[in-house]
């Protein structure tokens, strides 16, 4: 290979994100790009072994090159699959090998090593115990309350009198419905995230939908909710229950997180629109939503204050609201406190 040819390929490896260290069949270095020598601290590791030039060790102190043996190890071995191993400060890479020979007879003619960083996995790893850790807590609660009525009423069931015992029925119940709600909102947090969410879109009526949606919540709350719409509005195409969720995690987030009157506005789009459909504003009296923490709204668990929730409703209605075509939007409420958007596409024609 030519002196330039050789230079656009080593400037094409150090482009790669990931460390690329590459032995010949002396298992003398030929090919280091600029991550794998960061990685490594080897800025020099052409010309050398690869044993110096990867030389790290697992937990036990065992040396990388002797365990993996890429020159010498059985003939029929042409990779070896991504393992964690550290360097000399401690620092964990993630160490994956490739080896080339023209058949099981012949030997090896080239090892090539990927390393990466593993904080990206250490990063994801504290996520899966952060994700643990929350549904844990949310599933304690209720159940916490499940159990602790069930074993008075089957304790003192000869005690108690009839309300009494319809009151720690009632509760159960509640708390048998927030343990249902928890494990829906779970599995369409699932759903989301391997977009196997399923929809079955029909036209409907948007303000009847969200009237519907508020007659439930009125009956839960005294906090006064107020719908304006305007007339002659388009019928939209949306999964009933998938809508109706949104609807009902949008009201519930002003009510839980805000303050006063809950306004919901519905309109036609404008002309200036992405697209040609109703817009629904729904605006509460808080203390509004920062702009510095908008952007993380609609992450999974985030929550806002000390009013409590699963975290997963805005996640939720992102998801639901971008899987029929729409967009959520936050801003500041016109009177004060935190105004959600709402586009929703109107049915094509």
């Amino acid at each position: 290979m030519s002196t330039d040819g050789a230079a656009d390929q080593q400037s094409l490896l150090d482009a790669l994100p990931d460390g690329v260290v590459i032995a010949d069949e002396t298992a003398s270095v030929v090919v280091i790009n600029r991550a794998a020598a960061d990685l490594l601290q080897s800025p020099d590791g052409v010309g050398k072994h690869l044993a110096d030039v990867v030389s790290l060790q697992d937990q036990g102190g065992n040396e990388w090159y002797s365990c993996a043996n890429p020159y010498d190890g059985l003939n029929t071995i042409t990779s070896l699959s991504e393992q964690s191993w550290f360097t000399s400060d401690g620092t964990e890479l993630l160490v994956t090998v490739r080896i080339d020979r023209e058949s099981a007879r012949l030997p090896v003619e080239r090892v090539a090593v990927s390393l990466r960083s593993a904080k990206a996995r250490a990063r994801l790893d504290r996520e899966r115990s952060d994700l643990v850790a929350t549904v844990a807590h949310e599933l304690r609660s209720p159940l916490t309350g499940v159990k602790g009525f069930v074993a008075t009423l089957l304790s003192k069931w000869e005690r108690l009198n009839d309300e009494q015992k319809k009151m720690m029925l009632e509760t159960v119940n509640v708390d048998a419905d927030r343990l249902t709600r928890l494990i829906a909102e779970l599995l369409d947090v699932a759903r989301i995230d391997t977009g196997r969410l399923s929809l079955y879109p029909r036209l409907l009526d948007f303000p009847q939908a969200v009237e519907r949606v508020l007659e439930s919540v009125r009956a839960g709350t005294g906090r006064e909710i107020v719908l304006t719409a305007e007339d002659d509005l388009p019928p939209v195409l949306a999964d009933p229950d998938k809508l109706a969720q949104v609807l009902h995690n949008l009201v519930d987030n002003a009510l839980r997180h805000g303050d006063g009157k809950v306004s919901l506005n519905i309109a036609a789009l404008g002309d200036d629109a992405p697209f040609d459909g109703i817009v629904l504003h729904v605006d509460d009296e808080g203390v509004g939503i920062n702009p510095a923490i908008r952007s993380r709204v609609f992450t999974k668990f985030w929550k806002h204050g000390t009013r409590g929730g699963s975290g997963l409703g805005m996640y939720i209605i992102h998801g639901l609201v971008r899987a029929h075509g729409g967009i959520v939007e936050i801003d500041d409420a016109p009177g004060g406190g935190a105004r959600l958007t709402i586009l929703w596409p109107a049915s094509p024609h």
